[in-house]
């Protein structure tokens, strides 16, 4: 079900990963759908990418859940009293040193968004049918110009978005255990 990571991606993460977590709101709209942020080009990393809402989880936030909800407020203004997490998915260890956890929330409609511009150029959402379809799921491999090494890593193109990497990656793994372990096949 889940791909191993090759000899070669393994060396490069992180010895010890900073903790880290995001938020992953399904929006309950006649059709479920996913809220995304796209990072703002001025940020050192990640700059323009397309993210769910999240960091560092910090001592004073006590779990993940905590961490995503307190992120989600400051990137973007969501109010925890549309949110009710529903659970967790596997930690995704990236090679810019994080570890996150994935908190899957329900997200009920009515919410208004003030987004960070410091943070977060913009937000939309994508419908999780679409998402879910394996046909929108692209693996694709790269050179890494600092390592050489070859990574491999998940796209699901959307419109004039991409998202990939950790975020494609996350959705992925919400995808395959939503649908069980044949959902590839």
């Amino acid at each position: 079900m889940f791909e191993p990571i090759s000899a070669s991606q393994r060396r490069l993460l992180p010895q010890e990963p900073v903790p880290a977590a995001v938020l992953m709101p399904l929006v309950e709209r006649p059709e479920l759908t996913v809220l995304f942020t796209q990072r703002a080009t001025e940020l050192r990393t990640h700059a323009g990418q397309i993210s769910f809402p999240g960091g560092r989880i910090e001592s004073a936030d006590g779990s993940p859940s905590a961490a995503a909800l307190r992120e989600a407020r400051e990137e973007i203004g969501l109010a925890e009293r549309f949110v009710s997490v529903i659970g967790y998915l596997p930690d995704h260890v990236v090679f810019t040193g994080f570890r996150i956890t994935p908190v899957v929330a329900l997200v009920q409609p009515g919410f208004e968004l003030l987004l960070d511009a410091k943070e977060v150029q913009d937000t939309f959402e994508a419908p999780l049918d679409y998402l879910f379809d394996p046909a929108n799921h692209h693996r694709h491999r790269r050179r890494s110009a600092v390592t050489g090494a070859e990574l491999e890593f998940s796209e699901i193109p959307f419109g004039d978005r991409n998202i990939w990497g950790a975020t494609a990656g996350m959705l992925i793994t919400l995808y395959r255990l939503c649908v069980g372990p044949h959902a590839d096949e």
